[in-house]
């Protein structure tokens, strides 16, 4: 007897994503809203709740990236819902956010890592559970790895997650530090070690309400409006349904997750970059009009690589989208989207003078801000060592 054929899902046709310049249109009211508190935003203590008027008086649903049953008023591109779901959406509506004020940007309301985290490794109920509360009402959320003497290296976690006396509970001690949104937030991820060994390390799902969290802010010279935290875990109480990936395999969970999550967010955060490093371009193209043929050629090499890292920014969140087990070109573009927002804000004070930093505060903050990217989703260093890595593989751009 012949085996009847195995069945297949029935393929889900794709929506193509808009094309980019209508998309940067679609958001270019945000974009300047953003612009018009970014000096407001960089005082110490600012709260982008209180005093962006996006933030406030709206929940801003072009940030939100939430699936289309969670999300009534999506952003609109050429007549059709965009969620904001893909990398490729992402990169290009963010970039054009962070020329407005990138730390507003990542201050926002919304998912953020958090969400691609549980996207990639909760059921249906954790979901459910996650994406009500963001429906429901403006939500901060917060993802919470790095750790005060391991950095952001999942294998050396010390904060731990240990079985209560009941079944079925746990608690949760550590500290992590340097985590964005975690003083306001209402809902967030914390990674721990369960167990020892590589695969011992899983997400939970925590909200800040709950018995011994605590967040307290970092005083930052860039970045201001994120808030940045250290959070204090003491026997916080977790529940096995709030721990992420439980019905996955162990490989599949925690270290994995998180790397998953990284090669999606790594060209999402290039792109932040490459939004600093047009709007330091632009304004030194405004203000300084009368330039000498050496300072015109500067700013016209700037502009082609301005050029040249937007084209390496959409092919990796292209590959994220794709693959996101494949973080090469995503690294490439992260290390050279960040290098370059911080190599053209310098010179553009460069451009405005000695007393730029004074005259010219919203470029001193551009090229305050530029600075944090070379920290957030790893380093300069991590980034080499996952394209040395991805050498050796053979993983390369197609063109």
């Amino acid at each position: 007897m012949t085996a009847a054929p195995a069945r297949t899902a029935p393929a889900v046709p794709r929506t193509p994503p808009p094309d980019p310049a209508r998309l940067r249109a679609a958001v270019e009211e945000y974009a300047h809203a953003f612009r018009a508190t970014a000096l407001a935003m960089d005082r110490p203590g600012a709260d982008p709740r209180t005093l962006n008027p996006v933030v406030r008086d709206a929940y801003f649903p072009v940030l939100l990236g939430l699936p289309p049953a969670y999300n009534p008023d999506p952003l609109i591109v050429d007549g059709r819902p965009c969620h904001l779901h893909s990398c490729v959406e992402r990169a290009v509506v963010y970039e054009r956010l962070a020329w407005g004020d990138a730390a507003l940007m990542v201050a926002a309301p919304g998912p953020s890592l958090s969400g691609v985290l549980t996207e990639e490794l909760g059921d249906d109920d954790q979901k459910e559970r996650y994406y009500t509360t963001l429906a429901a009402r403006p939500t901060w959320t917060f993802f919470a790895l790095t750790e005060p003497h391991a950095g952001s290296d999942a294998t050396a976690l010390t904060t731990a997650l240990t079985e209560s006396g009941t079944p079925g509970s746990y608690r949760l001690s550590g500290v992590k530090k340097y985590i964005g949104n975690a003083v306001r937030a209402d809902l967030g991820v914390v990674f721990a070690r369960i167990k020892p060994g590589p695969v011992g390390v899983v997400a939970v799902l925590v909200e800040p309400t709950r018995p011994g969290f605590t967040a307290t802010a970092l005083p930052t010279t860039g970045m201001r409006a994120i808030g940045l935290s250290e959070v204090r875990l003491d026997d916080v109480p977790v529940a096995r349904s709030d721990i992420l990936g439980m019905h996955l395999s162990a490989t599949r969970r925690g270290i994995v997750g998180a790397m998953r999550t990284f090669n999606r967010a790594r060209p999402v955060v290039a792109a932040m970059a490459l939004g600093i490093a047009q709007a330091a371009w632009d304004y030194a193209a405004t203000n300084r009009r009368a330039l000498r043929a050496d300072e015109s050629s500067a700013m016209e090499r700037l502009r082609r690589r301005l050029a040249g890292t937007r084209r390496l920014v959409l092919a990796a969140a292209e590959q994220a989208d794709r693959d996101p087990g494949d973080g090469t070109v995503a690294s490439a573009a992260k290390y050279r989207a960040a290098e370059l927002a911080l190599e053209t804000a310098e010179y553009a004070l460069g451009l405005c003078g000695p007393g730029a930093r004074l005259e010219h505060p919203l470029l001193d903050k551009l090229h305050r801000d530029a600075r944090a990217f070379e920290f957030m989703e790893g380093t300069g260093t991590v980034q080499r060592l996952n394209l040395a890595l991805g050498h050796r593989k053979g993983r390369i751009l197609d063109d």
